[in-house]
């Protein structure tokens, strides 16, 4: 079945065009301010270096509605348990209520870490159970 109304219609595009990419995503950023309030996105990224300056974890993440959102944490395999991954939390966090924020949400997987958020003081408010099959994916969030 195809859907042709008024001359569109709907493609598949396994390599968009920027341009089209960022129509979807303006469309969607003047939606959501027009329904939620104004918001500014900005961005948290706070890098582990080594000697050298290379990259060895981080964490990245974004505020905005008065909420940080982590949305990637990562160490090399010899960092973690070390203490770094609580630190980049902390940091985050300060950060976050720096800018007004009064929340914070994350999502992982089950065979990824979720203790660590749990020891960190993130309660578990949802999940997916078999993403992927046999694992499951999990959002926490943290009152700051």
């Amino acid at each position: 079945m195809s859907l042709d109304v008024a001359g569109l219609r709907i493609v598949e595009d396994a390599q968009p065009e920027f341009e089209a990419v960022g129509a979807i995503q303006r469309g969607l950023h003047i939606f959501n301010q027009e329904m939620g309030g104004d918001y500014v996105r900005e961005p948290v990224t706070l890098l582990v270096q080594d000697e050298a300056g290379a990259t060895q974890g981080g964490l990245l993440g974004l505020t905005f509605w008065g909420w940080l959102f982590i949305d990637w944490l990562w160490l090399t395999t010899d960092l973690r348990g070390k203490k770094f991954g609580g630190e980049l939390l902390l940091r985050a966090e300060d950060i976050a209520r720096g800018r007004g924020c009064k929340n914070v949400y994350t999502d992982t997987f089950s065979f990824q870490a979720p203790k660590f958020w749990k020891k960190n003081g993130y309660k578990e408010f949802g999940r997916l159970d078999d993403m992927p099959e046999g694992h499951s994916r999990i959002w926490f969030r943290k009152k700051l």
